[in-house]
């Protein structure tokens, strides 16, 4: 019979509490994962997450050259709201720009707009907005009502005092294109594409991996005739196909319960998800040969799929964030894809309206692939 002390001793508690601060030391992925999370989320809801966007890209196209349309322009240059980062010449190119993505707003000032003003007949402004996400432009639309009227004020002098009496100088119109009723369902579900191929794709690859390593019958498949590309191949496309029946599970949601319009070519959505599926088979390839065990594969993909998730537009505007944040999500598969997504189901975007936000994709995924086919052949050598 062993006889055991029933008694409490410090001196056991702590040689437990040492064993296991020494067996954290030696799991440093999972001890590095201890201290960076939390290190990254207090950095970037801290510094990098902003729900009220300010400094947005807008363009001006104007057809009255007066005084009043300048002071207009004016206040807009110097509010916080707005950025003036072009002008364009006619309403198809404020169309391309808009459809594009390159300004969030375009102003169009209307023709003999100052003529009007003067006769007090209310001329309008029209401000078109880029209102895929409403988030983005609601705080911007709201300032924009109130100081184009003051923004004139100053100019209602002598002999222009009399309109200071006739209530509101002018109209302004706002066109919140591809989401009118700023729902917000239209912008959430769309991007749950991209979020949930990211979430489950890079997980499940790097736990496939990892998990044949651990339970040791990599060795066994590695001593048939079967080859390392044929290996990686046939672990990599069933999860291809798994993801394309993910993309067709929330389109088919997205449409029947959530109303969400698919505007643009679903099949053209299809064929460049592609880019997007292997990149991020090819980050989850590569964890699973730097992971030893399911636990760090795990960490690891939470590492890459917390910033994906915040950086890239899909919660927070992605023009809100500072800029070196932005530079951080624009190396980001996840950002391009949500723009992508965005633009085919909402906007009605083609090949060339995506074609920007889709070689970023491409890159990602040579580079990823790349440095998991590297690591690949030199764990299973």
């Amino acid at each position: 019979m062993v006889l055991t002390n029933a008694r409490f001793s410090l001196r056991r508690f702590w040689a437990m509490i040492c064993k296991e601060f020494l067996q954290m030391r030696r799991d440093r992925i999972t001890f590095a994962m201890l201290l960076g999370i939390p290190v990254m989320q207090m950095v970037l809801f801290g510094y990098a997450i902003n729900s009220d966007p300010r400094h947005l890209p807008t363009a001006i196209l104007s057809a009255d050259n007066s005084v009043f349309s300048r002071r207009i322009v004016a206040a807009m240059q110097s509010s916080s709201y707005f950025d003036l980062v072009r002008t364009v010449d006619s309403e198809a190119e404020a169309k391309r720009v808009i459809d594009n993505g390159e300004v969030q707003f375009v102003l169009s000032i209307p023709q003999q707009f100052s003529s009007k003003l003067v006769r007090g007949k209310q001329p309008a402004l029209l401000l078109t907005a880029d209102a895929t996400d409403p988030a983005a432009t609601s705080s911007a639309l709201s300032a924009f009502r109130y100081f184009a009227a003051e923004a004139l004020a100053g100019e209602f002098r002598g002999p222009l005092s009399y309109l200071q009496r006739q209530g509101a100088p002018l109209q302004v119109i706002v066109h919140p294109r591809f989401n009118p009723e700023a729902n917000t369902r239209y912008n959430i579900v769309p991007g749950l594409i991209g979020v949930v191929l990211t979430m489950t794709l890079v997980i499940i690859t790097s736990l496939a991996m990892t998990r044949e390593r651990e339970r040791g019958t990599m060795e066994n498949l590695l001593s048939t005739p079967v080859r390392p590309l044929e290996v990686m191949l046939g672990k990599i496309i069933p999860y291809i196909i798994v993801g394309y029946l993910q993309m067709g599970f929330v389109l088919l949601a997205a449409h029947f319960l959530f109303e969400v319009p698919l505007s643009g070519n679903v099949l053209l959505l299809l064929v460049v998800s592609l880019l997007f599926i292997v990149a991020n088979l090819g980050v989850g390839l590569t964890f699973s040969t730097l992971a030893r065990k399911q636990l760090q594969a795990v960490q690891m993909a939470i590492f890459f799929f917390l910033p994906s998730i915040l950086l890239s537009g899909f919660m927070f505007p992605f023009r809100g964030m500072p800029r070196w944040a932005q530079w951080i999500g624009e190396m980001l598969p996840l950002t391009h894809y949500l723009r992508i997504v965005r633009g085919i189901l909402l906007k009605g975007n083609g090949l060339a309206e995506i074609l920007p936000n889709l070689w970023p994709i491409a890159l990602f995924l040579l580079v990823s692939l790349s440095i998991g086919l590297k690591r690949f052949r030199k764990t299973i050598d």
